[in-house]
Parts: structure tokens; sequence; C-alpha cells
């Protein structure tokens, strides 16, 4: 999918995500120093306006101008205590920042994988030394034991595909695993129901 069709995704709705972060990123990063932040693949930046909210200096990077204008708006709506985001219209697996930062996150940024490679790859050399990355992703067993998410293989992956990614970079591993999700979905009746989603987490050190 390219930046027009997100642009025109994001159009078409008042969010397409929470308000609030992700909960496995909040659950990761919430008692990581605060420091230089790059939420990477950002669409309506609600991981990087979570992070700005903590004290971080946070740039949230998306293909979509749509989707950083709403994010954009939705960090002014908090008013006079309004987290400062820097917001960059740019395509996720090329960019880099001008500096090494302490931080990237990588939520939901599902690609095929040369194009996944090659953002992870960037996200960590953004790393100063000591620098973490954070990617949350659909797990690829999702499809089958899971709910909700992209229904091509494609674009799913696993820890360990993506810890492959990084071959040849000094990271360590600080977690690489499958991770339930609990999601809520109506059930058809007016009722809901309590689903399991599977998501891979990973989460890595530049050394």
């Amino acid at each position: 999918m390219d930046a027009r069709a997100w642009d025109e995704r994001y159009a078409a709705s008042d969010l397409v995500w929470s308000r609030e972060p992700n909960q496995l990123v909040a659950a990761e990063l919430a008692d990581l120093t605060p420091g230089t932040a790059v939420d990477l693949g950002a669409g309506e930046g609600r991981n990087a306006i979570w992070l700005a909210s903590r004290g971080w200096s946070a740039t949230a990077v998306d293909f979509s101008q749509v989707a950083l204008d709403k994010g954009a708006r939705l960090a002014a709506d908090l008013g006079p205590a309004a987290p400062d985001v820097t917001w960059v219209c740019a395509d996720a697996t090329t960019w880099r920042p001008s500096a090494p930062v302490d931080l990237v996150v990588v939520a939901y940024l599902q690609l095929p994988a040369d194009e996944r490679r090659r953002a992870v790859r960037g996200a960590v050399e953004s790393l100063r030394i000591g620098g973490t990355l954070l990617l949350v992703a659909h797990d690829a067993t999702n499809l089958t034991e899971g709910t909700g998410g992209p229904r091509d293989p494609a674009v799913l992956m696993t820890a360990e595909d993506v810890v492959a990614d990084l071959a040849g970079l000094d990271v360590e591993v600080v977690r690489a695993e499958r991770v339930a999700r609990q999601v809520t979905a109506d059930d058809g009746h007016g009722g809901e129901v309590r689903r399991t989603a599977w998501d891979c987490v990973v989460r890595v050190v530049r050394r």
C-alpha cells in the first residue's frame, strides 16, 4: 500500500488507531530514562505523543502527511501542556535522523521482508551506543491463531525474523518473543467478546 492509499485511509475516519499508546510500547518503555526518540512509521503519532508527554524529545516519521497532520492536532488538543513532537513526512525504510538517538520505536510497521530488513537495520544504525530499538508487530502466527491484523502473510513476521534481520550489527537482544494481546470485539449480538491477538516483540540495545 502506498502513501496515497494510506492518506485516503486516514482521511476516511476520525482516528484509525487509538489515542493511547500501544500497550506493549507503554509497558516496555515506561521506566526508560527520557532522551531523544523516533517513532518510525508513526501513523497518527500516538506513541510519539506519549513519549513526548513523558519528557522525551520525540520525532514522528510516516509517509502519510494526512496521518501526521492528525497527530499534530491530537497533540495540540491537549492544551497548554501539549507535548512537543516533531512531525516528519518520509519513508520509514530510508529516513535517518540528523544525529544518533536514544530510542527508536517501530510499532506495527508491517512490510515485506526486504523492506522490513532495511527499516529495522536503519533503525539500529540510527541509535547511539547504548540506545534501544523496540519493535512490536503482528506475529506471523496471528494469521491462523489470532485475531485482527493484516491477512497478507508476506507482511507478517516473527521475532526470530527480526533478529535475523539484524545479523552483523552489534546489538544485545533484550527480548525477542511472541506475546499474547487481549482485544475486545463485537460478538455479533450487541455484546463483546475477548479474543487473543499474537504480536512479536523485539527489544535490542546497540553496543
